[in-house]
C-alpha cells in the first residue's frame, strides 16, 4: 500500500504540518526534526504530490523551453545546455516546439502557464505584441535570438553582425574578392544581423560593386538550390559563405555535383559550428557559436530571475562568437581562431 504523509508524521513521531514544512524546504522545522522527516520518508519511500507541493512552495521546480523547431543539431545542443544547467538547479524541463507559427507559439505558452516557474524562448520571428499578449508579465523569461527590448525579459542574443564580419575579412585576407551570401528567412533575426553583417563587410573591406547575395531559409534544400543558382552565374563566385552550417553542407552536396573540388574550385564557410560540420568532407569552415553555452547561460539568466522575483532585468547580453577555419576554405587560420 502506498505511505501516505500520515505515515510519514507517524514514522518520524512529529506533526503532519512539520513533515510538510520539512519536505517542502519552507523552514518552521529544525535541523534534526527535517532529517527525520526524510530519512523516514525514505524508509516508506514516501513521494510528496507535486500539485500539493507547488500550491505550497508556489514553485514548480519546472522549467519551459519554447523553440521553433526540434529537428536540427543547433536545436539538441541547445536543449542540451539548457538541461545541463536546470540539472545544477534541480530542476526540470518541460520543451515544446512553436512549430514556427505564432498560433502554435500561443498555444504552447498557454499550456506551459501555471507548470513552470520560468521559461527560455528562441524567438527569432515573436514580437513585443505577441509577447505582452500571451506571456504573464509575472512569469520570469528569457528571450534567445530577439529583436524584442524592455524591462520585462532578459535577452540573450548571439553576436551575428560580428561573426560574420569577422569571416568576410578572413574569406577576403586570403584572397577570395568575389564572395557570394546565401541568406536565411528574412523575418528571423538571426538572417537579418547576418545579412547585415555581410553586407557591411563587404562595404568596409573595399569590395566593388554590389554583394551578391541568394536567398535561404536556413535549410540544407535551399543551400542545395542557392549553391545551383551561383553555378549558373555569369561570374562565378570564388567564395561562397551561407548563413548557417546546415545551409552550407547543402550548397556542399551542389558544388560537388556539378563535379567542382571544395576548395580548389570554390572556397565555403558556414555559421553556427554545428557538430556535423567538422565531418563533412572536406571539413567546414565556419562561424562558431557555443550552442551549449548559449543554452546554459540563458538557463543562468532565468535562474537568478526566478530566485530574485521583482528585480528589473532588461538587459540585453551578447554571445560573442568567433571563426573555425577548417579544410573547406582554402586557407590555413590567420590569428586567434579554432578548429
Amino acid at each position: 500500500m502506498k505511505a501516505t504523509i500520515k505515515d510519514v508524521a507517524h514514522e518520524a513521531k512529529v506533526s503532519v504540518a512539520s513533515v510538510s514544512r520539512a519536505l517542502n524546504g519552507v523552514g518552521g522545522v529544525t535541523a534534526a526534526t527535517e532529517k527525520r522527516v526524510r530519512e523516514a520518508a525514505a524508509r516508506l519511500r514516501y513521494m510528496p504530490h507535486g500539485a500539493a507541493r507547488s500550491l505550497i512552495t508556489r514553485r514548480t521546480n519546472t522549467i519551459g523551453a519554447l523553440l521553433p523547431d526540434l529537428h536540427g543539431e543547433f536545436f539538441s545542443e541547445l536543449i542540451r545546455g539548457i538541461d545541463q544547467q536546470a540539472r545544477l538547479h534541480g530542476l526540470q524541463l518541460l520543451v515544446s516546439s512553436s512549430h514556427d507559427g505564432l498560433d502554435d507559439a500561443a498555444s504552447a505558452l498557454r499550456a506551459m502557464q501555471g507548470r513552470v516557474d520560468g521559461i527560455v524562448i528562441l524567438s527569432p520571428r515573436l514580437d513585443a505584441r505577441f509577447l505582452k499578449a500571451n506571456l504573464p508579465e509575472d512569469l520570469p523569461a528569457v528571450l534567445l535570438n530577439s529583436p524584442v527590448t524592455g524591462a520585462q525579459h532578459a535577452v540573450l542574443n548571439i553576436d551575428n553582425f560580428a561573426g560574420t564580419h569577422a569571416m568576410v575579412r578572413h574569406l577576403l585576407g586570403v584572397g577570395h574578392r568575389r564572395i557570394a551570401f546565401i541568406a536565411g528567412p528574412p523575418d528571423n533575426y538571426d538572417a537579418q544581423q547576418r545579412e547585415a553583417g555581410f553586407r557591411g563587410a563587404m562595404a568596409e573591406l573595399g569590395h566593388d560593386g554590389s554583394p551578391v547575395v541568394v536567398a535561404g531559409d536556413f535549410s540544407e534544400r535551399a543551400g542545395y538550390e542557392a549553391g545551383r543558382k551561383l553555378l549558373k552565374a555569369k561570374l562565378r563566385p570564388q567564395a561562397i559563405f551561407a548563413a548557417n552550417d546546415m545551409m552550407a553542407v547543402g550548397c556542399l552536396q551542389a558544388l560537388k555535383d556539378a563535379g567542382l573540388d571544395v576548395p580548389q574550385d570554390i572556397a565555403l564557410a558556414g555559421f553556427d559550428d554545428i557538430p556535423i560540420s567538422r565531418y563533412v568532407s572536406p571539413a567546414l569552415s565556419t562561424v562558431r557559436v557555443r550552442i551549449a553555452e548559449l543554452g546554459r547561460s540563458a538557463m543562468g539568466l532565468l535562474s537568478e530571475m526566478i530566485a530574485r522575483p521583482g528585480t528589473a532585468v532588461g538587459a540585453v547580453h551578447l554571445l560573442g562568437c568567433d571563426i573555425v577555419v577548417r579544410d573547406s576554405c582554402g586557407a590555413h587560420a590567420i590569428g586567434s581562431v579554432h578548429r
